[in-house]
């Protein structure tokens, strides 16, 4: 499908119309996630409609300190969300939520670089960029058809700076190589960011300022400096 035609659509619309049909509740949905703040939104919105499975999948992460913290981040609040979930059995809140499993990848900094091999000079957010969100979306959509997952769909919509039409339509892609349903999706709409921003300061989540890879700090560091 061309970009053009993928620009002109609601793919926050499309999810709510997939989450109106009831014989999709408690569906499997397997969810790439690339940090606990852009996931918090997400699985909020989310839990109380679909069984999920959290991939967290990030060889993009250039420094291993800052992809263990992530890591860490991110198990920290499906954690705590669990917690509310058992409080839904015990009869101590009312929403009923689906506890939240999670799967980390393999974390191999190599492979991306491998991947992104020519596109160094590449702006952020452009084809480097498209790479990346491939790369993490096809592994989501190969550990969603080794689960026999219902769909898979990936947080990083959620970002002002990510390309969501373009992240749809390599989900697209991909679903119809693998098998499995991909979930559209454009989570900033509706006041997803800033509901994220809210619940990352509700549950002080480290809140990082790029998205992980050398080249997005060596941008956040030019914004910096030249503010």
């Amino acid at each position: 499908m061309a970009m053009g035609a993928n620009m002109n659509r609601n793919y926050a619309r499309e999810l709510e119309r997939i989450m109106q049909d009831p014989e999709n509740k408690g569906k499997h949905l397997f969810l790439h996630s690339c940090c606990a703040p852009c996931s918090s939104y997400v699985l909020e919105y989310l839990r109380s409609f679909f069984r999920i499975t959290v991939f967290y999948y990030n060889p993009n992460i250039t420094e291993e300190e800052e992809y263990w913290r992530r890591a860490a981040e991110q198990k920290r609040l499906i954690e705590a969300f669990n917690r509310q979930a058992a409080e839904v059995e015990a009869g101590q809140i009312e929403k009923a939520v689906y506890p939240i499993e999670t799967v980390e990848g393999t974390y191999s900094r190599e492979l991306f670089f491998e991947q992104i091999k020519g596109l160094e000079h590449c702006k952020e957010g452009g084809e480097r960029c498209f790479v990346c969100y491939k790369l993490r979306l096809e592994e989501t959509a190969r550990q969603a058809k080794e689960a026999q997952a219902d769909y898979f769909t990936t947080t990083l919509t959620i970002s002002p700076l990510k390309n969501a039409a373009k992240i749809n339509e390599i989900g697209e892609n991909l679903s119809a190589i693998y098998g499995v349903a991909f979930l559209p999706s454009d989570f900033k709409k509706k006041d997803g960011y800033r509901r994220s921003v809210e619940l990352s300061k509700e549950y002080d989540l480290y809140r990082q300022d790029y998205c992980g890879c050398v080249f997005s700090k060596a941008e956040r560091e030019r914004r910096n400096s030249s503010s």
